[in-house]
């Protein structure tokens, strides 16, 4: 991950979030992004 953008990072979880990937690797991705204080806007269901 620490190859990764902010900016590619945050492309990363939106797709992965569009596309219902699995939920740990979702998961994985918002650590990463609260590791580098990104924060995301979470969308209502």
């Amino acid at each position: 991950m620490k190859y990764l953008s902010d900016q590619m990072l945050i492309e990363v979880y939106h797709r992965a979030v569009d596309l219902q990937l699995d939920a740990a690797f979702i998961e994985l991705l918002r650590l990463e992004l609260n590791n580098r204080n990104i924060r995301i806007a979470q969308a209502s269901a």
